[in-house]
């Protein structure tokens, strides 16, 4: 699994060693990755994030810092959700990251599927406290004593709200940055309802938009689906989710998750309201969210065995512009070209910086800002000055344009445009390429030996699937369902369970996952 067992990779912290050559400009050695993508997966992560300095290693084991590259793409997907929930009336709040052991326990099922990862503090200063005090894994035990508080009848319905914060999730092994660490960065909506209706109605949009920042932003392919009730939510109704898969190591990865928790934590923490009849009776509610882990599926589709690979609608910088000096050129007259170049597309919306370091050399810069990940390089040279042009290079494809200067902006906003759709289209052509239709048991087992997405029609009953689990189990994990998807293929009249020989009742996605 990508990140070994948590501590830092011999590569991680490799700083390049730097030579001045004769004309005082830096030459740095040991720029690029010293492992492939094919060849070891995840050592070529581990270098992606930290070369690519999108993180740092900390003291900590599995916990990471978020350096600024990686946080600017966390607040441009802020940017597009926050204002969608917005528009269904779902206000920002914050509750404490501390929650007491009585109310944790409250919900048996909740809690029992997190026991193991709850952080507890248990001092302060040099005295125990009294009553130990537990650090959020989620947040419905937060929350929901304070629902029952505000809740009183029906007027007081639909209750929304939606916190940005971290959480803490202590007990795993294989730590990797992004996609499982002790410490993340979130959004949890939490929402009561007077109906059943109104809540699956809101699943499904808060799903939707999932699938947009998936598809549309991070340019993943992912499939919207239900969860089994093995891998459901704990003390959850239902969960719906999508599902991205890393073609290079087999696996699938739960993108993010909209549940519809029932009436079961109304049960628990008495949220109950006064409805239209004057009856009194429990609300609906639903939980969600969205993590960092986002990222990391983004860093592990589309890298290269040249760094990160950005989709252009959130990389921090999209077009990076760099001055190519030659013999007696007039450097000035080029690097004034290059201010030039970037406050015009500046102007336009398009974010763009100029690489003006001079002890640096032109393949130098191309190899850094390749490493990480921008989607578009402009070069200016003399020649360039001289035709009235610019070169421009692709980082998702390394194809090299010539752009009239008159044509720049037109130009460039295409460019990104294309760079976005092709990511998408080759992600999801790769992804499809990995889908293994499987019908029987030894379909199945060599399809997952060869690192497949399968699609196997199933039974639905929970015994198969730990079944299943337990026959597959090895060393690099055990085969689970994803989800069914709810774009369902035919499921023709007497079709068999792959792996209990029983009536198949749905079409259902398996692997291994993260």
């Amino acid at each position: 699994m990508a990140g070994g067992k948590g501590d830092k990779p011999a590569n991680a912290n490799k700083s390049a060693a730097v030579a001045k050559s004769s004309k005082g400009r830096k030459k740095e050695t040991g720029l690029g990755l010293t492992n492939t993508k094919d060849g070891n997966f995840g050592e070529w992560y581990s270098e992606v994030v930290t070369n690519g300095e999108m993180i740092e290693y900390y003291e900590i084991s599995g916990c990471y810092i978020l350096r600024p590259w990686t946080m600017a793409i966390w607040e441009i997907m802020q940017n597009f959700f926050d204002p969608e929930i917005k528009k269904m009336n779902i206000k920002t709040c914050y509750f404490p990251l501390f929650v007491s052991n009585n109310v944790l326990q409250k919900e048996k099922d909740h809690i029992e599927g997190f026991a193991p990862e709850v952080a507890w503090v248990t001092r302060s200063g040099d005295s125990d406290l009294e009553v130990p005090i537990a650090i959020r894994p989620t947040s419905e035990t937060v929350m929901y004593p304070y629902y029952s508080k505000w809740i009183r009848g029906h007027r007081d319905l639909p209750l929304k709200l939606n916190q940005w914060c971290n959480v803490v999730r202590w007990e795993f092994s294989n730590p990797t940055p992004f996609i499982r660490s002790r410490e993340f960065l979130w959004q949890e909506g939490h929402t009561a309802f007077a109906t059943k209706e109104e809540a699956d109605t809101e699943v499904l949009e808060i799903l939707e938009l999932y699938r947009r920042l998936y598809e549309e932003y991070l340019a993943v392919p992912v499939v919207k689906g239900k969860k089994s009730e093995l891998e459901k939510f704990a003390g959850g109704l239902y969960t719906t989710s999508v599902e991205a898969f890393i073609p290079n190591t087999g696996r699938g990865v739960q993108g993010a998750t909209s549940h519809c928790l029932g009436q079961n934590f109304a049960k628990m923490f008495e949220i109950n309201f006064e409805d239209e009849k004057g009856e009194k009776t429990m609300v609906w509610q639903n939980s969600w969210a969205y993590s960092t882990r986002t990222i990391g599926v983004m860093v592990m589709v589309h890298g290269d065995d040249k760094g990160l690979v950005l989709p252009p609608k959130v990389s921090a910088v999209q077009v990076i512009v760099i001055h190519v000096p030659y013999k007696d050129a007039d450097v000035k007259e080029i690097i004034n070209a290059c201010s030039a170049t970037v406050k015009t597309l500046c102007d336009l919306g398009i974010r763009a910086e100029a690489d003006l370091r001079e002890n640096y050399s032109p393949g130098w810069k191309y190899s850094h800002w390749e490493m990480k990940g921008v989607p578009l390089r402009i070069e200016i040279g003399p020649k360039d000055l001289a035709n009235n042009q610019v070169r421009a290079v692709r980082r998702d494809n390394g194809e090299k344009v010539d752009i009239p200067m008159a044509d720049l902006v037109d130009k460039v906003k295409g460019m990104l445009d294309n760079i976005q759709q092709s990511m998408f289209d080759v992600a999801k052509q790769k992804r499809d390429a990995c889908i293994q239709v499987t019908r029987t048991w030894d379909e199945f087992v060599e399809a997952l030996g060869q690192k497949k997405l399968i699609l196997a029609p199933w039974c639905d009953e929970e015994e198969v699937e730990k079944e299943v689990k337990a026959k597959t189990k090895g060393e690099i994990g055990a085969a689970k369902t994803l989800c069914s998807p709810f774009d369902q293929p035919e499921l023709p009249e007497g079709t068999l369970c792959f792996a209990s020989g029983k009536p198949a009742k749905k079409w259902t996605y398996w692997g291994r996952s993260y």
